[in-house]
């Protein structure tokens, strides 16, 4: 993990058109691994129209695609505070993953110069995961999304 995929702050960008696959609304870290696990379910029953070689590679994206929705999920419920909401929608080659919060005046910020073992290191992680990462303000409410491919 370089680093450079995040930079300082994440991009403020709008993410690519997909079409709804699963919502959630969060109160606390305790529903994560509900949504883990239904997350998961979708993901095995809908694999990607365009499979790429061999079975560990889908199961190491689905992996990824989990591990970036909790990050983001639990960065929301951590910091963001107010009605955390968390989607993940279907683009033909990716998943997007997209979680609101309502601190709209706070951008997701990387841990900078932060030792590795205090963690914060989750958006740096899903940088480098995605594709395309990136976050936006409407009505009121912070929208942070990123892009992984599916397997």
């Amino acid at each position: 993990m370089t680093g450079q995929a995040a930079g300082p702050v994440w991009p403020s960008a709008s993410p690519p058109p997909a079409e709804p696959a699963l919502s959630w609304d969060l109160q606390d870290v305790t529903d994560l691994p509900l949504v883990r696990a239904e997350l998961r379910r979708h993901a095995v029953a809908h694999p990607s129209p365009h499979p790429r070689d061999g079975a560990d590679t889908a199961a190491d994206l689905r992996d990824q695609l989990i591990l970036a929705l909790d990050e983001m999920a639990s960065n929301a419920l951590r910091h963001g505070g107010g009605k955390v909401q968390a989607a993940v929608r279907l683009t033909p080659d990716a998943y997007l993953i997209e979680v609101s919060d309502q601190a709209a005046g706070a951008p997701p910020s990387p841990a900078v110069g932060r030792d590795p073992s205090e963690g914060g290191l989750g958006l740096y992680l899903i940088a480098e995961m995605a594709t395309a990462h990136g976050w936006y303000v409407n009505r009121g409410h912070k929208f942070v999304w990123a892009l992984l491919p599916r397997g």
